[in-house]
């Protein structure tokens, strides 16, 4: 196991982990699994970063992982909005976040960031949200609809053109991601929908962004990389704050970069950039 930044050996015994419950706006409680050393403070003064997903009734377990050490024994807290749309609960934590109660996924996200915040884990402008392909979606919602929640986003291989997409039945995904989006091709109801939370489409002029993050690669079949390039495009063109950066690998797949140290140095730059844009350095 690697050292600390400080050359400090590892030790289990200088991290905890704890159970926290965020309260949604219709009352449903979200859990939350919190990473974090001991001896961090709880005073709204660290760096922190929220993982969230939500869709396609994928469980986001917590899990060990090597490369989040370097963030706990940088100060950090770490944790994952179990949000609705993902299988942490049940059939029903999963439907009651896809197709037509879709945005539940993006305002618990919310409500877990604001809790961590409200319970002395971070401040807004040193948490860091981090999500990818649909999770990307639920980053670029987020911005929207609460941009003063965080003070950074990482957006990776992100599906922030989802309606556009959606749409085009002559792509490989497009049908059978009906039975998680709904079919706005067919069914009004399921544009208006849609069109109400795609990130996109609903940059707001004037409005005041974190700095984001956003990366791509050219070869991903699944969210194509057109996706991420116009909506930070709309970002700088429209939006106040930032930056808006855009990553773009040019060899690599949804995946990101293939090959042991290639994956790393990808995870480098963009825990470096969270690091950098928490004021952690």
């Amino acid at each position: 196991m690697l050292p600390a930044p400080d050359g400090t050996p590892y030790n289990p015994a200088d991290y905890e982990q704890r159970r926290l419950w965020a309260t949604a706006g219709d009352g449903t409680r979200i859990p939350i699994s919190l990473a974090c050393r001991k001896d961090r403070p709880r005073d709204g003064s660290a760096p922190f970063l929220l993982y969230g997903y939500g869709s396609y009734e994928v469980s986001s377990d917590p899990r060990f992982l090597i490369r989040l050490i370097s963030l706990l024994d940088r100060g950090f807290g770490y944790a994952i909005a179990h949000v609705r749309g993902g299988g942490e609960l049940g059939r029903r934590w999963y439907d009651d976040g896809k197709m037509l109660t879709k945005i539940n996924t993006f305002t618990d996200f919310i409500a877990c960031a604001r809790h961590v915040v409200a319970d002395g884990w971070t401040s807004p402008e040193r948490l860091i949200a981090r999500g990818g392909s649909a999770g990307g979606l639920l980053m670029g919602a987020a911005a929207n609809m609460a941009p003063d929640a965080f003070g950074g986003i990482v957006a990776q291989v992100p599906f922030v053109d989802a309606l556009t997409s959606i749409l085009d039945p002559t792509l490989p995904l497009t049908v059978p991601e009906w039975e998680e989006w709904g079919d706005p091709l067919h069914d009004p109801d399921v544009y208006r929908y849609m069109k109400s939370y795609t990130p996109y489409e609903n940059v707001t002029p004037g409005q005041v962004y974190p700095p984001i993050l956003a990366v791509t690669s050219l070869n991903d079949t699944r969210v194509l990389f057109h996706e991420p390039a116009k909506w930070v495009a709309r970002l700088q063109a429209v939006a106040k704050g930032g930056p808006f950066l855009l990553k773009t690998e040019l060899t690599a797949g949804h995946g990101g970069r293939s090959g042991r140290y290639d994956a790393w140095r990808e995870e480098a730059l963009v825990l470096a950039w969270i690091i950098t844009t928490a004021g952690a350095c």
